[in-house]
C-alpha cells in the first residue's frame, strides 16, 4: 500500500480522549480487583477483632484498615500505578498514601457506625448481620474515597520541570 491507499483517521483528539478514558478504565479495574482482595484483609481483620477479640467497632475497623491500606499501597504501586510510582516503594509515597486514604478511613467507619448501629438493627435482628452489613457499605464507601485520591492526588503523573530529566 501507498501513503494514499493507507487510511486516515481524522479525529486524533477523540482517539486520545477515548485512550485516556479507556486507561483510566483499566485503572479503576485494577485498583477493584485489588481492592477486593484487601476487602477480604480487611474484613477478616475486623471480624477477627470485633467478634474474636471484643475489640470496640473503631478499634477493630481501624486495625483492619491500616492492614489492608498497608497491602493496597503495596500493591497498587506494583500495578495499578505502576507507570506513575516506577514500582518503586517509598516510606515518603506510603505516608502519603496512607495520609490520602485516612479520608477512605473517615467514611468507613462513619458508614459502619450508622448502617451497624442505626439501620441494621431495624432490619436484621442478628448482630454478626449487623456487623457484616454495616462492614461491606463502609467498604464500598471507602472505595470511592480511596480511589478518587489515589488516582487524582498520590499516583497523579508529575510532570517534569526544565531542570529535571
Amino acid at each position: 500500500m501507498t501513503g494514499r491507499d493507507q487510511p486516515r483517521f481524522r479525529f486524533p483528539r477523540a482517539v486520545a480522549a477515548i485512550e485516556a478514558r479507556v486507561t483510566l478504565l483499566r485503572k479503576a479495574l485494577s485498583f477493584g480487583l485489588i481492592g477486593v482482595l484487601n476487602t477480604g484483609v480487611d474484613f477478616a481483620v475486623f471480624w477477627i477483632g470485633a467478634q474474636e477479640f471484643g475489640l470496640p467497632l473503631v478499634v477493630a475497623n481501624t486495625l483492619s484498615w491500616s492492614v489492608a491500606a498497608s497491602n493496597s499501597y503495596v500493591m497498587n504501586s506494583m500495578v495499578t500505578f505502576a507507570a506513575e510510582s516506577g514500582r518503586k516503594l517509598g516510606w515518603r509515597a506510603y505516608a502519603a498514601f496512607l495520609a490520602s486514604n485516612l479520608l477512605g478511613l473517615v467514611a468507613n467507619t462513619t458508614v459502619l457506625i450508622v448502617i451497624a448501629n442505626l439501620f441494621a438493627p431495624t432490619l436484621l435482628p442478628d448482630r454478626s448481620a449487623q456487623l457484616a452489613a454495616g462492614k461491606l457499605c463502609a467498604i464500598g464507601a471507602s472505595f470511592v474515597v480511596n480511589f478518587s485520591l489515589s488516582h487524582f492526588v498520590v499516583f497523579r503523573r508529575r510532570v517534569e520541570t526544565a531542570g529535571e530529566g
